[in-house]
């Protein structure tokens, strides 16, 4: 009486294990572009994202991001406290501002990280994060043929696993994505050791919550990031 109900769950069991194997890896990435970006928009995107970025036990900082990609335009301008900054990055000239003057100090500039490193640094941040899924198309990415099924606090989601050209970066990430309606709602990313490994007590994982449509591209309206050793709260972007 019992070996139906054994089999039963046996062919529950591979199912559940199988389920992401009926669509590739392209398959999946395209269709959450599809979902993000129905238009095909992002390719010429030009916008502005205001972030509030939430810190535990710290004050928060605003941020006025402008992204103009077919003008090679990039600028953030974050306010925190009483201080300003302005970075800028026009068809690759950087420059930087505090309180609205280039006239900075180098004690300040260090205070502050004001360097075309770091102006550089969050044009990359801003255009790869929300640009998402659809940065997952630009070269030196590497996507893992295999889309894995995993369950990730308690909800089943399709995974693609991504690595990325020498010279782009050295990360391993995970893309989390809604099975039914093909949107990213978590991505995660883990250091590697000088072998290339995993180091799986390093990275973060981030949840994405609700969402904003911005020039026709449905993005994350709070990105909430976590250590992956610990699951400590980091802080939370707020698309506003």
């Amino acid at each position: 009486m019992q070996k139906p109900y054994f089999l039963y769950f046996i062919l529950l069991f591979t199912t559940i294990n199988t389920f992401g194997q009926n669509i590739t890896s392209k398959e999946l990435l395209d269709k959450a572009i599809a979902y993000h970006d129905p238009n095909n928009n992002w390719k010429t995107f030009n916008g502005r994202l205001n972030i509030t970025m939430e810190i535990p036990k710290k004050s928060s900082r605003h941020s006025d991001i402008q992204i103009n990609l077919p003008n090679d335009f990039f600028q953030v301008i974050a306010t925190r406290d009483s201080s300003t900054t302005r970075m800028t990055i026009d068809k690759g000239i950087c420059s930087y501002a505090l309180n609205n003057s280039e006239k900075i100090s180098e004690e300040d500039k260090k205070k502050y990280t004001l360097n075309c490193e770091r102006a550089n640094l969050y044009k990359n941040y801003y255009t790869y994060l929300y640009g998402l899924p659809m940065k997952l198309k630009d070269p030196g990415t590497l996507i893992n043929s295999r889309v894995e099924d995993r369950t990730f606090k308690g909800k089943n989601y399709f995974v693609l696993k991504v690595t990325y050209d020498e010279n782009v970066g050295s990360d391993i990430w995970y893309f989390y994505f809604n099975p039914k309606t093909f949107a990213m709602e978590i991505y995660q990313f883990y250091k590697t050791d000088e072998c290339g490994y995993q180091k799986n007590d390093s990275g973060e994982y981030i949840i994405l919550t609700k969402e904003k449509t911005i020039n026709g591209i449905k993005m994350p309206k709070n990105r909430a990031w976590y250590y992956n050793k610990n699951d400590e709260l980091l802080g939370t972007d707020i698309l506003k």
